[in-house]
Order: C-alpha cells, then structure tokens, then sequence
C-alpha cells in the first residue's frame, strides 16, 4: 500500500524578511511613529545583532511599500503605520481632495455611530481628553500644535468604535486630508468648527443619530472651507 507523500519541507526564511517583520512590528505598536525618524544603520546593526547589508536590505523593502521613507542628508523616517496605511495613502493621494473628505465623512459618521452604541467609559475617557487638547491647543497653542491636536482628536474618535481595522483605513485617509489641508488658513478656520464639543456629548450620551448630526457638521463645514479655498485659488490663477 503506497504510503502518503510526505509534506514538503519549506525552505528557511531569509534573515532579511524576520528583520522586516520586526521593523514592520515596531511600526504598527507605534514604538516608531508615523513622522518619527528610526534610527540609524549603524545603530539598528547593533540592536537587530544582523549584518549591514541586512539592515539595508529591510529598510529598502519598507520603503518601497510605503512605510518608511528615506530624506536625503536627514535619514529615514515611518511614513505610514502599515501597508494597508500605505496603500491607501497612495491611493488618496491621486483623489480629489473632496472625494477624499467625502470618504473620510462616511468612516467618521459611521465610527460616531457605533461609540455612541458601544458607550464604553475607557474610549469616552480617552475622547474626552483629546478633545480638551484639542481645545486646549485652539486657545493657547501655535498652528502646528493646534492642527496636531485636532488631528488627535479625530482620530481618537474613530478608535472609540473599537474596530481595529476602521482605524486604519481612516488614518490611511485622514493623514492625505491633513497634508492637503496644512495650512495656516485652515488652522484659522478650523478652530472654530462646529461639531467637536457636540460629538463627544452625544458620545457619552449614547446617542447615534446626534453624534453622526454633530460629525456631519463638522465635516459641512471642512467641505465649504476646501471649496473656498479652491475658488480663491482659482481666482488667482486668473489673476
């Protein structure tokens, strides 16, 4: 009687993909931040225990599936949080800025909805606290700061639905509107929108329909700025 064919045996991995998987890792538990710069060859030699041209051999294949990006003179920095961020980054980056707000408004309403269900007093708390930096930066804090606490904020919005994968296709979104919208026009208007203090009530409320009105709004209101700021454009290419 014939006997079973033995399972075929796979061959060992190359030192190189483990070196990937352990960079990707430090990426996506967020020990190396989007916009953190890692460090330097000589430096993750020493810590990762592999040769130099391993080091560069990972580097290069997370640079080009967008996770990490090389500066010339200034050294490589985490560009996306995973490779889905990355893709969908990419993928943004061709849309129209209306488009990209337009899917960003569906996650965002839809993220309201479901923490409002979910009511969940660690998410609220966590909400709670980005929104008073975020208002906290409006008052007392330059452009940058403001624009990086109300990115913050909308993001922790998002994660208080406690859908691991709704987070990331929104941050692959989000981080395209910011970069379109990162100007100092937008930080001036934008702490004034409606919508922030109202979402985080209905929130804690456990009100669905009012959190997805309260994002609605604000997102109304982002939607008549990024019109505004193409017609005043516009303007002045015919000018």
């Amino acid at each position: 009687m014939p006997q079973p064919a033995a399972p075929p045996i796979s061959p060992p991995r190359k030192v190189s993909e483990l070196v990937v998987e352990h960079l990707t890792d430090l990426v996506e538990r967020g020990e190396w931040p989007v916009g953190s710069r890692i460090p330097a060859e000589p430096e993750l030699v020493a810590q990762l225990g592999v040769g130099r041209n391993t080091v560069r051999e990972a580097v290069r294949a997370l640079e080009h599936a967008g996770i990490l990006e090389p500066r010339r003179g200034d050294g490589t920095y985490v560009r996306a949080a995973s490779g889905l961020d990355a893709a969908i980054g990419r993928r943004a980056r061709t849309s129209d800025a209306l488009q990209v707000l337009e899917v960003r408004s569906v996650l965002e309403r839809g993220a309201a909805r479901i923490a409002a269900g979910r009511h969940d007093d660690g998410s609220l708390a966590a909400l709670r606290a980005a929104l008073d930096a975020q208002e906290a930066a409006a008052r007392d804090g330059g452009e940058d700061d403001f624009r990086a606490a109300d990115v913050a904020f909308h993001a922790e919005l998002v994660r208080s639905a406690g859908n691991a994968l709704l987070a990331e296709l929104y941050d692959g979104i989000d981080h395209v509107l910011v970069r379109t919208l990162a100007t100092d026009a937008h930080g001036r208007h934008h702490r004034d929108v409606p919508g922030h203090r109202e979402v985080v009530d209905a929130v804690t409320a456990g009100d669905p329909d009012a959190a997805e009105r309260a994002v609605e709004a604000t997102m109304a209101a982002v939607r008549a700025h990024l019109v505004a700021q193409a017609a005043g454009t516009a303007a002045e290419v015919d000018v």
